[in-house]
C-alpha cells in the first residue's frame, strides 16, 4: 500500500498518455485503421483554415464590415463538420506551427489536471472541519495525534484510488490520447462544481458560462445551482415555502438573479465575440444546427432507428406528397419527441436534488446520466460526461455491496458490448441488423436506467 500514493499515480497517469500518444504517431503511419479519432483531424482542419485565409477562407463577422478592412483570419467552418466553438480550433493553432499532436498532449494534459482537482475535491470535502481538529487536538493534548495522523492517511489513500479511478480509466485516457477534446469541457465543468462547493458562486456562474459556451448541455446544472443559492438564502424547504409554488418562487431572489446574470453574461459575452469575428457561420454550426440535428447513423440511442426510417421522408420537396406523411409521423420526427423527456428528466432531477451544496455531485451525477441516456445521438464519449463525478459520488456510496458493485460494472459494461457486437454486423460486415441493433439500444437504455436506480438507492 506504500505504493499507492497519489504521487505514484500521476506518474504512472502521464507516462501512459504520453506512450499512447507517441504510439499514435507510430500506428497512423502504418496501418489504414487509424488510432487517431476522427474527430481531431477535423479539429486540425479547422485550426489551419483559421491561420490560412484565403478569397474562399474569411471571417465572415459583422466587424469585418464595419471597421471596413480585411481580417487575416481564416474561418474554421470552412471545413465541413466543424461544429463546435471557434475557440477550440484557435488553442489547436499549434498543430499547424508547432506538433501535429500537440492537441493530443493539451487534452492529455487536461485530463491530469481534472484528476488533481477530482483528489483535492475529495480531500476537501472528506476531511474535518479544521477547527474541529483544532479542537480535538487541543482538548486531547495529543494523545490522540496518532489516530488522526492514522485517519488523515487513509483519508489519502483513499483519495488517491477514487481519483485514479478517473485517472486510470480506460475509456478517459484513450479518448483524450485519440485526439477528443472531452477533457476540456471536464475541466471547465470541474471548475465550476469546485467553485460551487466552495460556496464562491460569482466565480462558478462564469465557469458554467464558459462550459456552456464550449458546449451547450451544462446548462442543465444552472437550475440544481439555482436551488442551492436559493435554499442557502431562504432556509426554506418545498413545505415551508408553500408547495410547489411557493418553491419555485423561492428561487427568484437576488442572489439567484446575480448569479443567472453572471453565467448567462459570461455565455453571452463569449457568444457576442464570437459571432462579431465569424458570425452566422457560428451560430449555426455550434448551436442552431444541433438543435434540429437528425443523425441517422446508429449510435446507442434508440431514436437512431426512428430517423433511419423516416430519413428519406423528410428531403420530399413536393407540395402534393407532404400531406401524405402523418401528423403522427411529423410529430415523432420532431426534436422535440427527444428533446421535452430528455430536459424534463434532467431539469427535474436538478430542481428535485438541487438542495445543498453537499448534494451537487449526486445531482449532476443523475442530472448528466440522464441527459446522456435520452439524448438523441449517444456515444461513447459522451459516457464521460458523468464517469467525471463517479470518483466524487463513490465515497457516498459505501452501502453498496461489492457483489452489487461488479453487477452494475456486469450490467453497464455488458449492454454497451452487447450493442457493439450488433454495431460491428452493420458498421463493417454491412449486413442489414438495423432492427436488432435498435433492439439493443433499448436494452442498453433499460440496464443503464437499472444500474442509476441502483445508485441512487444506495446514496447516503
Amino acid at each position: 500500500m506504500t505504493l499507492v500514493t497519489f504521487r505514484n499515480v500521476l506518474l504512472v497517469s502521464i507516462l501512459l498518455r504520453v506512450i499512447l500518444i507517441l504510439y499514435s504517431e507510430w500506428h497512423d503511419a502504418r496501418s489504414l485503421v487509424k488510432y487517431t479519432d476522427v474527430d481531431y483531424r477535423v479539429f486540425s482542419d479547422a485550426a489551419r483554415f483559421l491561420l490560412y485565409p484565403s478569397e474562399v477562407n474569411s471571417a465572415q463577422g459583422p466587424v469585418k464590415g464595419i471597421l471596413g478592412f480585411n481580417f487575416t483570419l481564416g474561418d474554421p467552418y470552412t471545413r465541413e463538420t466543424y461544429r463546435y466553438t471557434p475557440l477550440l480550433a484557435l488553442i489547436l493553432t499549434p498543430n499547424e506551427w508547432l506538433h501535429p499532436s500537440f492537441g493530443k498532449l493539451l487534452f492529455a494534459a487536461c485530463d491530469i489536471i481534472n484528476g488533481i482537482i477530482i483528489y483535492g475535491l475529495l480531500l476537501r470535502e472528506s476531511s474535518p472541519q479544521s477547527k474541529d481538529r483544532t479542537k480535538v487536538l487541543t482538548e486531547t493534548k495529543d494523545t490522540l495525534l496518532p489516530e488522526l495522523v492514522a485517519e488523515s492517511m487513509r483519508r489519502d489513500r483513499l483519495a488517491t484510488i477514487y481519483a485514479a479511478t478517473y485517472l486510470l480509466n480506460p475509456l478517459v485516457f484513450s479518448i483524450s490520447t485519440r485526439g477528443s477534446s472531452e477533457s476540456v469541457l471536464s475541466l471547465f465543468v470541474l471548475l465550476t462544481l469546485d467553485s460551487a462547493l466552495r460556496g464562491r458562486w460569482n466565480l462558478a456562474a462564469v465557469w458554467l458560462g464558459v462550459s456552456t459556451h464550449w458546449k451547450i448541455y451544462p446548462v442543465i446544472y444552472g437550475v440544481s445551482c439555482l436551488g442551492v443559492i436559493s435554499n442557502t438564502a431562504n432556509r426554506g424547504s418545498l413545505v415551508e415555502t408553500g408547495g410547489v409554488f411557493g418553491y419555485f418562487g423561492s428561487l427568484v431572489n437576488r442572489r439567484t438573479v446575480r448569479f443567472t446574470a453572471l453565467s448567462g453574461g459570461t455565455f453571452l459575452a463569449l457568444g457576442a465575440v464570437c459571432y462579431a469575428l465569424w458570425g452566422y457561420p457560428f451560430l449555426y454550426e455550434s448551436y442552431l444546427y444541433h438543435l434540429h440535428r437528425l443523425d441517422h447513423r446508429h449510435n446507442f440511442s434508440p431514436y437512431f432507428y426512428l430517423t433511419y426510417l423516416t430519413y428519406p421522408a423528410l428531403n420530399i420537396t413536393s407540395s402534393t406528397a407532404a400531406p401524405l406523411v402523418p401528423w403522427t409521423s411529423r410529430l415523432i420526427r420532431s426534436p422535440l419527441a427527444s428533446f421535452v423527456p430528455q430536459m424534463a428528466l434532467a431539469l427535474g432531477t436538478g430542481l428535485l436534488f438541487g438542495r445543498r451544496k453537499e448534494e451537487l455531485v449526486f445531482t449532476w451525477f443523475v442530472q448528466t446520466v440522464l441527459f446522456v441516456l435520452f439524448n438523441k445521438v449517444c456515444t461513447s464519449q459522451y459516457f464521460l460526461w458523468y464517469l467525471l463525478f463517479l470518483p466524487l459520488l463513490i465515497p457516498q456510496l459505501q452501502s453498496m455491496s461489492k457483489n452489487r458493485v461488479l453487477l452494475y460494472i456486469a450490467v453497464w459494461v455488458g449492454t454497451q458490448a452487447l450493442w457493439l457486437a450488433e454495431a460491428y454486423k452493420l458498421e463493417f460486415l454491412g449486413e442489414n441488423v438495423f432492427f436488432s441493433l435498435w433492439i439493443r439500444s433499448l436494452v442498453y437504455v433499460a440496464g443503464n436506467c437499472w444500474v442509476l436506480a441502483g445508485i441512487m438507492n444506495s446514496y447516503e
